[in-house]
């Protein structure tokens, strides 16, 4: 039956050929056009991720600061613990950081040196502009390190949270109304007091103090911290 007849050797070969790549120059604005869009998405994507993360975060700390501040039975060490997922957070988002950025930088090149150029030409244009993005789909890379991930975040959202949570806790250990079986005054009155409130189980005060000072150290340092070479973000100010 016609139904059952085999293909040709020649309907073979066609089946097996790779799809034609555009040759004119309506077929290859049509194809970047589709492309962009598919990048736009994939950024879209990482960047809803990036901001759940912080949602989450910020969600946190004001969940945290009001636990351990409403009530004088609340322990510090709850904002301590804070502090501690909201590093977690961080270092996920991070994570998801490097991904978002690699889809940043092909979608900031495509607009930077192909639709800004269609839109006003400008004699600076690079003719090799589209060979960093095609070595990048070949060989998909990240473009930052994970500690530049890290210390972008922490300067963009992260160093306000920590820096709440700071204020919260050296007001916590600083306030003995907000602290269990203390109603005789309202605030410390010597260093001595601040280091005994800080105490956490077994771990005496100056200890704790001193960890709290070492982190708070870093994060500053990683907030002031600026790269060398900071790619797409080198060109123009609206950058996440």
């Amino acid at each position: 039956m016609a139904g059952d007849e085999k293909p040709s050797a020649l309907e073979q070969n066609v089946e097996r050929r790779a799809p034609s790549l555009p040759i004119t120059s309506a077929e290859k604005a049509t194809m970047i056009i589709h492309y962009y869009r598919g990048e736009m998405g994939r950024m879209t994507s990482w960047r809803d991720r990036i901001d759940r993360t912080s949602n989450w975060a910020i969600t946190m700390v004001a969940a945290l600061l009001s636990v351990s501040l409403s009530t004088p039975t609340s322990h510090h060490g709850v904002i301590l613990f804070g502090m501690l997922l909201i590093s977690v957070l961080l270092l996920i988002e991070a994570r998801r950081y490097r991904f978002f950025d690699v889809y940043r930088a092909r979608v900031r090149k495509l607009e930077r040196h192909y639709f800004a150029q269609a839109l006003n030409p400008q004699a600076d244009l690079k003719p090799d502009w589209a060979a960093s993005i095609a070595s990048s789909l070949r060989d998909p890379h990240f473009l930052i390190s994970y500690q530049e991930a890290l210390f972008r975040r922490i300067r963009r959202n992260y160093c306000w949270m920590y820096l709440i949570l700071l204020m919260a806790w050296a007001l916590k250990i600083s306030t003995p109304k907000l602290l269990p079986d203390e109603a005789r005054a309202d605030v410390v009155f010597s260093w001595t007091e601040a280091v005994n409130n800080a105490t956490l189980g077994p771990v005496p005060g100056w200890g704790v103090m001193i960890f709290v000072a070492i982190f708070y150290t870093a994060i500053l340092i990683a907030s002031l911290h600026r790269g060398q070479g900071e790619g797409e973000l080198a060109h123009g100010e609206v950058h996440v």
